[in-house]
């Protein structure tokens, strides 16, 4: 299936490029997200009309991205959990806990932003976690796990 792209998309293309990909993949993921369209000659002509659109547009993402990332890198999060004498948490700490932490500090991050690829943190410590903000800016999140102190 031919379809023109209408943004960014990592490991795939960038805007008004035209590929291949699966029908199932563009059917029920590119094309309802507004992510593509079908590439029939009526929609290229209309993208090249809309092009300096949305580009400006994109433009407009990267930039909004790009300054959230600044507040996300100089964001450190502490986050308290019940832990075993040899820093093994009971439970673990997971996307949603950062993303709450992280609102709690004033700063708005999307579970689905937060990239945590071992899983769960399961361990006392400090962890370097990756934000996904844009198919273009990734940004490192410092987190912390302490223990919780016992009254």
């Amino acid at each position: 299936m031919e379809v023109i792209l209408l943004e960014n998309i990592s490991k795939l293309g960038d805007l008004g490029d035209k590929v291949s990909v699966k029908s199932g993949y563009g059917r029920n993921y590119l094309i309802p997200q507004h992510k593509a369209v079908p590439a029939t000659r009526e929609n290229v002509e209309a993208f090249e009309a809309r092009k300096a659109e949305l580009q400006h547009q994109a433009e407009d993402k990267l930039a909004l991205a790009s300054d959230r990332a600044e507040k996300i890198g100089a964001l450190s999060l502490s986050l308290t959990s019940k832990a075993g004498e040899e820093g093994k948490l009971f439970g673990s700490v997971t996307v949603r806990d950062i993303a709450e932490a992280a609102a709690s500090a004033g700063v708005e991050i999307e579970k689905s932003e937060v990239r945590l690829p071992k899983g769960p943190l399961r361990e006392l410590g400090d962890y370097e976690v990756e934000v996904h903000l844009h198919s273009e800016v990734n940004v490192v999140l410092k987190v912390s796990v302490v223990p919780e102190e016992e009254a």
